[in-house]
């Protein structure tokens, strides 16, 4: 149970946790369809207004032809033979110099490096990673000059491994941040690179005389160091016009994060509109009053900069009421159209009913993908629902996020509304194959009975001795046996890279038999052709967790759906807000439920533990579902971002509406993807252990406004 905050969509990933492996035995037990958008059949199409006024939207969505054909399947190949070989001897001596070398690098103790990695070389398993945390620390060390030779003897004695590719990335890095860009490029190509990396590499690129483009900058560029190294340069040289420079500030601006956005600022404005910028920034509304009409182009951006931030005072109405009095007749319209997309997006992020009024303002002018998704959300959640401006907000969103399956869904939906139900049909159609929250709804708006994908055939054991004898998966789960889920998790996604179906499936089946649970879910998850339920849905630990929920009337399928989106059956699972176990229990959570449910002699040490942890917790959820009214989506989105909140969404509805429009309106973008994620999940476990239809919709339900916002809940 984590606690969230407004942000823009992001997941922690598998790193965002860090707990070792939980040996514990349990039974045994389609695919997203990518379309184009070309076309207007079954759309609306622009209005003769909106392409007169140059506002016609930037996508016209097409249903997809009926009766496409579905792409032809790749054969896959004769299970392996694979030769019995005995395990591998690890000497004592070497694994304790390789624990020796880690607890080194936690205490920052360098120097002990150098005389651990040549003892643990004598590990086959983990022998290279003191050598390499070594290394990784000098190549960090801008004060130390890069050692090219030390990296190319590793490399050469790394060759197919994880390691070796990271510590390609960790050269590329070093070797830029060096100014030797021609070493940098030199260094043999990294799969799939961060984008650190990416911005080292078009650097080196461009100071070497093949000069980036403004849209590849654009297009690798995060705020990080490497990628403002690129992006000082690429203003310098003017590779970014003045309006992709505003653009990337104005960006920033809207994630909220302060640091980035002065930084930025640092590289858009000159030492004087920096100064103004940090003005308006300090006080918008005081820094506007003193100024007259803007005349140059750094007025005008900074004007509505400072008029797109109050948007955040206390009465956006009155904000709003200053703007279109003192400043509408001032600002170029564009500009002004992008300050009411920042007066709608914060005001749909506070669930505030006035935000699709204000959106209804921003025309067609250019948004983030963030700020597009929101302003179909303020118009869903609007009362009554507009379809027409649901289907416009969808419009204007770029082809690719528009054939995202949540904006096909909600398309479809709007087809439908405006009586055109055989385009609606087609919209539902092309991503019913989704396994998700949007598929299960898409199905049952065509009528279909729930079902599970058929079970594909037995797994050949040779797949499962494969991934038994692969390096890779054998490092991986040495790693998770000492707890280094941090190195575990890179080290075993790494070696699933290039597998098929079948191979993908047999590590699945290797991590269940090391009862390394969220891997079998994880890497069965990346099949292409065949959806393996009895891996991606695992139900471990034997039913005890369904029979703790049947005790207290708990439905176990909505526990277990929790429990696969809390911790992936991870039982010491720890999140970065603190949250532990299997049912990830805060420990204010975990001692206020101690309490209530009589539980003796209750210690924080115990939270891991699988029986108090999911004794907590399936008490804490019912009391969450009793204080929510039996609503298992407002108790969903209680657990994950606390009780009290899902009270004061509900309270600031304006009229009854369907729960999968309170779930996507969620303003925490954790909290909204949790509460899809569990629900689905739900739906799944549900005809898993029952064999029976289940409706997401039924789970759903219908959200009323209500008064009172109190809650005893922690």
């Amino acid at each position: 149970m984590q606690w969230s905050t407004l942000g823009y969509p992001g997941f922690a990933g598998d790193a965002g946790q860090t707990a070792s492996r939980t040996r514990q035995a349990f039974p045994a037990w389609g695919v997203a369809i990518l379309l184009g958008l070309t076309g207007c059949a079954g759309a609306q199409a622009p209005t003769a207004a909106e392409r007169q006024a140059g506002e016609a939207a930037s996508v016209v969505l097409a249903a997809p032809a009926a009766g496409a054909a579905a792409p032809a399947r790749a054969p896959e190949p004769a299970p392996p033979v694979v030769q019995a070989s005995p395990p591998v001897s690890v000497p004592p001596a070497a694994r304790q110099a390789v624990l020796d070398a880690y607890d080194a690098v936690q205490k920052r103790r360098w120097s002990d490096l150098d005389r651990l990695a040549p003892l643990a070389a004598a590990d086959p398993v983990l022998g290279l990673y003191p050598r390499y945390w070594a290394l990784r620390n000098q190549l960090q060390n801008r004060a130390r000059p890069v050692p090219d030779d030390e990296v190319r003897r590793f490399l050469a004695d790394s060759a197919g491994t994880y390691l070796n590719e990271r510590i390609r990335s960790d050269w590329i890095l070093a070797s830029a941040r060096a100014g030797n860009y021609a070493q940098a490029l030199q260094v043999p190509a990294v799969a799939d690179p961060f984008s650190s990396v990416r911005c080292a590499l078009l650097l080196s690129r461009h100071q070497t005389g093949k000069h980036a483009r403004s849209a590849e900058v654009l297009d690798v560029f995060q705020p990080n160091a490497d990628c403002w190294d690129l992006l000082d340069q690429a203003a310098a040289d003017h590779v970014l016009s003045r309006k992709e420079l505003n653009g990337l500030l104005r960006d920033i601006l809207e994630t909220g994060k302060q640091g980035h956005a002065d930084r930025m600022a640092g590289v858009v404005f000159d030492d004087t509109a920096v100064v103004q910028y940090a003005a308006l920034m300090k006080n918008p509304r005081k820094w506007l009053e003193s100024r007259g009409q803007p005349r140059a182009a750094v007025d005008f951006e900074l004007a509505a900069i400072a008029l797109s931030r109050l948007a955040r005072s206390d009465d956006r109405a009155e904000a709003a009421r200053y703007i279109q009095e003192r400043w509408a007749g001032w600002m170029p319209k564009a500009d002004l159209q992008w300050v009411w997309g920042q007066f709608g997006l914060v005001a749909a992020l506070n669930v505030d009913p006035e935000a699709a009024r204000w959106y209804r303002q921003s025309g067609f002018v250019p948004m983030t993908d963030y700020n597009h998704a929101w302003e179909v959300r303020a118009e869903l959640r609007a009362a009554p629902i507009d379809w027409g401006r649901v289907a416009t907000a969808i419009r204007k969103m770029s082809a690719r996020q528009a054939d995202e399956p949540v904006w096909r869904y909600w398309y479809g939906r709007s087809l439908a509304a405006q009586g055109n139900t055989e385009a609606a049909r087609q919209y539902y159609e092309s991503i019913v194959g989704d396994q998700g929250f949007y598929g299960l709804l898409a199905a049952e708006e065509l009528g279909r009975t729930p079902a599970l994908p058929a079970q594909p055939g037995p797994l050949d054991p040779a797949w499962v001795a494969q991934a038994r004898a692969n390096a890779g998966l054998q490092r991986a789960v040495a790693l998770f046996d000492l707890g280094w889920r941090r190195e575990a998790v890179p080290e075993w996604n790494f070696a699933l890279r290039g597998m098929s179906d079948a191979q993908l499936r047999g590590a699945a089946e290797f991590a269940r038999e090391e009862h390394i649970y969220d891997r079998v879910v994880n890497t069965s998850q990346l099949t292409q052709d065949v959806a393996d339920f009895s891996q991606r849905f695992i139900a471990p630990f034997e039913g005890q967790v369904a029979a703790k929920a049947r005790l207290i009337d708990l439905d176990p399928a909505w526990v277990y759906g929790l429990i696969r989106q809390e911790s992936r059956f991870i039982t010491d699972a720890r999140s970065r807000v603190g949250a532990s176990g299997l049912m990830q229990l805060m420990p204010a959570t975990a001692r206020h439920v101690a309490r209530k449910i009589g539980m003796k002699d209750f210690k924080p040490s115990q939270v891991n533990d699988f029986d108090t942890n999911t004794i907590l917790g399936t008490h804490y959820l019912n009391m969450v579902l009793q204080d929510l009214n039996g609503s298992e989506l407002l108790a969903t989105a209680g657990y994950n971002a606390g009780p009290g909140r899902p009270k004061r969404w509900r309270a600031q509805l304006l009229a009854p509406v369907e729960g999968a429009i309170f779930a996507e309106t969620i303003p925490f973008t954790e909290t909204r993807l949790y509460v899809k994620n569990v629900l689905s999940n739900a739906v799944y476990y549900a005809m898993m252990f029952s064999g029976q239809p289940d409706s997401l919709k039924t789970r759903l339900g219908t959200v009323s406004p209500l008064s009172g916002t109190r809650t005893a809940r922690p």
